[in-house]
């Protein structure tokens, strides 16, 4: 699928990216929400990528998004490389403020999925302090396991029920497009993955210093911080990607 609003995409090893801004993702998620649209919008980062890569199927959902921001800096370099100049990063924990900021001002009801109900707590109270005149009609912290069908049709219904027109989803890669994917036109609203901005925007975690954001090194401080959980998703893709894009680049390797 191509993206809705003109904007112009590159695929990056098979995965579409669109070259959007801000400005430009704000405004095409306020006019969804304001049709009262089902849509979904991909933050992608090396990992997206990566995922997509290793998988067809999720490869489709990826591409199936209405739009997929360039989160990463990789993925901004990979798109000026393509062709795409004025290309820029829009960052997931950055763009959510902006569509909260523009959603307080157009009063349109948003929701969030995802993190912990301590996590959910916390940065419900952010959001209220910084938004108080936001409605937030709905947020909900789901179990880290599968849902039953019975209880994803009642979560839906709920989502539905509260009149929340834009969707903010926290389930982290490649999960929250899982998500969204199989809910689109399920869900009345605009869902929108912003992954690990919901821990950023609690509070609960801290982001890199921004000179590391500009260089493309976000990674490297995350892998610091949580060596742990994420060593396998940044050595195994990192790699990979840079080689694969070269390939790419070089005309060694074709990619639909």
């Amino acid at each position: 699928m191509t993206p809705s609003l003109a904007v112009e995409s590159r695929s990056i090893l098979g995965m579409r990216a669109d070259a959007t801004s801000y400005p430009a993702a704000s405004s095409q998620i306020l006019a969804w929400a304001r049709a009262s649209q089902s849509r979904y919008v991909a933050v992608a980062t090396v990992n997206n990528v990566m995922e997509a890569y290793d998988s067809p199927a999720f490869r489709n959902a990826m591409n199936a998004a209405d739009l997929v921001t360039p989160d990463g800096m990789p993925l901004v370099w990979g798109l000026r490389l393509l062709g795409i100049h004025n290309a820029t990063r829009v960052y997931g924990p950055d763009l959510a403020p902006c569509v909260l900021g523009a959603a307080e001002r157009e009063r349109i009801p948003v929701g969030f999925y995802g993190a912990t109900d301590a996590v959910l707590e916390r940065l419900l109270s952010a959001v209220r302090s910084r938004y108080p005149a936001l409605e937030i009609a709905y947020a909900c912290a789901p179990p880290f396991r599968p849902l039953s069908g019975e209880e994803d049709r009642a979560v839906t219904a709920r989502i539905n029920a509260s009149g929340a027109r834009i969707l903010l989803i926290g389930l982290s890669t490649p999960k929250q497009e899982w998500w969204m994917a199989a809910h689109r036109g399920r869900v009345e609203a605009v869902m929108l993955g912003v992954g690990a901005a919901f821990d950023f925007l609690a509070g609960v975690k801290r982001q890199a210093p921004r000179w590391m954001m500009r260089a493309g090194l976000e990674w490297l401080f995350r892998l610091a911080c949580e060596p742990r959980r994420l060593a396998r998703r940044y050595l195994k893709h990192n790699p990979r990607f840079l080689l694969l894009f070269l390939a790419q680049l070089a005309g060694l390797r074709q990619f639909r």
